[in-house]
């Protein structure tokens, strides 16, 4: 039973980069005989849901799904969206057995799919292999959870902890392996965040190229006071841009809105933004799991208000010397006060290394 979950695992990781604001399902319908009769994934918003398209692929291939297994990786919806349910849809197609690897947290579902399936006669088993399948939607699970996404911090840096000389060169640090991985993170995101500084440093696209996307994720700039020049490339198309500033600047905000970007104002303390009331605001906006790849500043910006759930960080075997660290926040008085981390995974990439950590707390949902 565990393998076929494991395929709809499998069959939900080709839903990233596919189907925010939606979780990322999958789906595997088995006989009564052990045959696989049909399976599938989630499909773009307001396209079919991952049950729909194995119940679709099961009788493309001629199959009678009466009394098959259904092995998915979440429950069932239950409420109309841009879909109908999908626990309807198996009830309809008279399944035997529903195995469900973890609940929905989303309040318009919450166990209510299950519930509506085990009325209807359908046998229900949950939690088997549910930690694996929180861990590929935990940007999911963050937003309905707790009301914000998921945010992870990438950096590549010097052995000593460099992000860039003095003068701001940093291109580049690491090879181009690790470049290649940190866009297949890019991938998983639904927004990618930077700071207006980096975007006048470096100008960058802020976008997903070295890897196949089927949509580009929101592009953000926290922009204080509206200085993104309007020539910048982060404002180029494909994919939609947004910026959150501290003041209203009528003039301004309109001149970058003739260039397609959408503006909102989140003030807080010191004429900066306010990156709670941000993050928020993103979650309303749909944003799963918040990439921010930005400079020392912002980054300290994040640290200092715990905001960050994961840190992504490639160390080049290079010692830079002076230049700019990581985060810029602190000074800490003790040492007990640091920010104390739990590494998750570390591994080479290339000639680099790269590690995945979390602070205390930041468990998969």
């Amino acid at each position: 039973m565990s393998h076929r979950l494991e395929r709809a695992l499998e069959l939900a990781a080709h839903a990233i980069g596919v189907c925010d604001p939606n979780p990322r399902v999958g789906c595997v319908i088995v006989g009564s005989d052990g045959s696989l009769l049909g399976e599938g994934h989630t499909q773009p918003a307001g396209d079919a849901h991952a049950e729909v398209v194995a119940l679709r692929a099961a009788r493309a291939s001629g199959h009678d799904v009466r009394g098959a297994t259904a092995y998915v990786t979440l429950e069932p919806c239950s409420h109309h969206g841009r879909t109908p349910p999908c626990c309807d849809a198996l009830v309809e197609a008279r399944l035997a057995r529903v195995v469900v690897a973890v609940s929905d947290p989303n309040p318009l579902v919450a166990g209510q799919g299950i519930a509506r399936l085990r009325a209807a006669g359908i046998a229900v088993e949950v939690g088997l292999l549910a930690d694996a399948a929180r861990a590929i939607n935990l940007g999911f699970f963050s937003r309905m959870q707790r009301g914000k996404p998921w945010v992870r911090m990438k950096v590549a840096a010097s052995l000593d902890g460099r992000t860039a000389l003095l003068d701001g060169t940093s291109r580049w640090i690491t090879g181009e392996a690790a470049r290649i991985d940190g866009h297949a993170f890019r991938k998983r995101a639904s927004a990618l965040l930077t700071g207006v500084g980096t975007v006048l440093e470096d100008d960058p696209r802020l976008d997903v190229r070295h890897v196949e996307i089927a949509r580009q994720p929101l592009r953000v700039v926290v922009d204080s006071r509206l200085e993104t020049p309007l020539r910048a490339k982060v404002l180029e198309p494909p994919g939609d841009v947004l910026l959150y500033a501290a003041v209203e600047d009528a003039a301004r905000a309109a001149a970058l809105a003739a260039t397609g970007a959408q503006i909102a104002v989140c003030p807080g303390a010191g004429g900066k933004v306010d990156l709670a009331a941000m993050l928020a605001d993103l979650a309303r906006r749909g944003v799963n799991e918040l990439h921010v790849e930005a400079g020392h500043k912002l980054n300290g910006s994040f640290v200092r208000e715990d905001l960050v759930d994961e840190f992504l960080i490639y160390l080049a075997p290079k010692l830079l010397g002076a230049g700019r660290e990581l985060a810029l926040f602190g000074p800490l008085a003790r040492l007990d006060d640091a920010l104390a981390l739990r590494f998750v995974s570390t591994d080479r990439v290339g000639d680099d290394l790269r590690i995945v950590a979390r602070p205390p707390g930041r468990e998969v949902f």
